[in-house]
């Protein structure tokens, strides 16, 4: 079992996610689930608690110390019920639409911080004899890639129903430490998190100029001429680039996972080249019907990348780094956009551009924790755009899950929304299929729907153009409602394949769930093969 003791001190980047949340705008990975079949509250409250001694932090809350002197800490809680964390609703009507907005609403409540930061809602009444799971998990416990983990944990890849204990387990929870002892150990940590923090600094920064010095050899030099002026250029706002005010709207799709790689394979590029692609295709259609101007302007897209070197579902927190996708937004070639990706993701990878964020969260960390939980609340309404919008891309398991022998049909990620950030999208390879997840603020994103219709007009476009048979017919895409005075969008080009095609460049992955790290060095590898 794994061990995780009593009175653990979260760190910087996982207590980063706790500052920055605020009420109505709540930090939470989460995942949208669809089985088959009903599931029964109270067989699934006893079928989650058997799984629990598992992940022993899910019966932990978080415990700030006093005046946040200290980084918060891991504490048992004492009144742990874990119906407490197993709830259901059940649907009016049923339909696909209602279950987006009641999923909506859900992802949109901030979690009890008296309690373990985790929750699980049974939705019913789905067409079709379905239930539909939301499972969140606050991102101060785990980034995506933690998430899929637990996930594997708590679902069966097996179909038939465990035998599950008759017996409650119990575990005993160490007392509470006093004010003063928790205020003295906070101040002790928070002293040597500085140190710590400090001397890591100054060691990575001795091993990225090194490798950088390295590699600098083989960059073409018009290359860098050509791409660092991109990545060092301020980010231009898009109509939805507006501080968050919510509420919260939840639009989902999905792709077949064999057309993505057919494609990757046509072009010579990776996966995660493909999907930001379609991302970047989707924004840019989105964006002129709404009237923004694309030409010549760039599409900032923040990408994690992890940072583990295990793939153990027990190595919970955030092991991530933030690399800036910096794309043009008027690239309207199909084939051309993606190898416009492909360029500009090698070219982080060569310069290293996750180990410098890596660096500047480190030095970040260094600040004293009293200031950073003063000020994360500002800072997460301050009107910043640092990014267009952030895209994560996490790899589950292909093949089938079961919860209590029901199959779990469809898995739809949740990345949550905040400042300038407004509409984000995650997206999670599962048995086949790749589900895309938008997160948006209804005030600055109210038409979040169609923003699917466009992401799937964009795959078949990319499909036609490296001749790939789509699973989808091709539609026009809908007309704004006749109430609404229609903007002047610019004509699509029809796309025409390269002579030759792209060059088969080596493939990289912008959110790799093995990348090896210690204290000095991040590398970073494909997300899939």
């Amino acid at each position: 079992m794994p061990n995780h003791r009593h009175g653990d001190r979260l760190t910087w980047a996982d207590a980063l996610f706790l500052y920055l949340e605020r009420e109505g705008m709540p930090l939470n990975v989460a995942g949208v689930s669809v089985f088959e079949g009903v599931i029964s509250r109270e067989a699934c409250a006893h079928f989650i608690a058997s799984k629990l001694p598992l992940i022993p932090r899910y019966y932990q809350r978080v415990v700030t110390p006093p005046f946040n002197v200290g980084l918060p800490a891991w504490e048992y809680d004492p009144e742990f019920d874990v119906r407490k964390h197993v709830h259901e609703v059940t649907l009016k009507q049923g339909t696909e639409a209602e279950f987006q907005a009641v999923c909506g609403k859900l992802l949109g409540k901030v979690m009890d911080r008296q309690m373990p930061l985790w929750d699980l809602t049974l939705v019913r009444g789905l067409k079709g004899n379905r239930t539909g799971v939301v499972a969140r998990v606050h991102h101060c416990l785990a980034d995506g890639i933690a998430g899929v983990g637990i996930m594997n944990v708590i679902f069966d890849a097996n179909p038939a129903v465990p035998r599950l204990p008759k017996r409650k387990r119990h575990f005993r929870v160490p007392p509470p430490r006093d004010a003063f002892a928790s205020l003295l150990d906070g101040w002790l940590s928070s002293f040597s998190n500085m140190v710590q923090r400090s001397l890591e600094a100054q060691s990575e920064l001795t091993n990225i100029a090194e490798r950088v010095v390295a590699s600098g050899r083989d960059w073409p030099a018009g290359e860098f001429a050509k791409l660092l002026p991109e990545l060092t250029a301020p980010t231009e706002p898009l109509h939805f680039n507006v501080t968050y005010r919510g509420p919260q709207k939840f639009a989902w799709a999905e792709i077949p996972l064999a057309e993505i790689k057919a494609i990757k394979q046509a072009c010579g590029t990776s996966v995660n080249d493909v999907v930001l692609a379609l991302v970047t295709s989707t924004i840019r259609r989105y964006a002129e019907l709404h009237g923004d101007k694309i030409d010549n302007r760039l599409l900032r897209i923040m990408v994690p990348v992890n940072l583990r070197g295990s793939d153990k579902p027990d190595d919970l927190g955030n092991r991530i780094s933030l690399v800036p996708v910096t794309i043009p937004l008027d690239v309207r070639h199909p084939r051309k956009l993606l190898a416009a990706v492909h360029e500009r993701t090698e070219f982080l990878k060569r310069t290293h551009v996750a180990e410098l964020v890596s660096l500047a969260g480190t030095l970040m960390g260094t600040i004293a924790t009293p200031l950073q939980a003063m000020l994360g609340p500002f800072a997460s309404q301050l009107p910043i755009t640092p990014f267009n919008l952030v895209c994560t891309n996490v790899p589950g398991p292909q093949f089938p899950l079961y919860l209590l022998g029901h199959k779990m049909l469809k898995w739809y990620p949740y990345v949550p929304v905040g400042g300038e950030m407004t509409l984000n999208c995650a997206i999670l390879s599962y048995n086949g299929a790749v589900y895309f997840g938008f997160s948006g603020c209804s005030q600055a994103a109210p038409d979040l729907g169609r923003v699917v219709s466009l992401l799937k007009a964009s795959a078949t476009e990319l499909c036609r153009a490296t001749g790939i048979k789509s699973s989808r017919p091709e539609r026009t895409i809908a007309k704004r409602k006749s109430s609404q005075k229609p903007k002047k969008v610019a004509k699509t080009q029809v796309p025409v394949p390269f002579p030759t095609g792209p060059p088969a460049l080596e493939p990289v992955a912008m959110a790799s769930p093995t990348i090896p790290t210690n204290a000095t060095t991040v590398a970073a590898v494909p997300l899939h093969s």
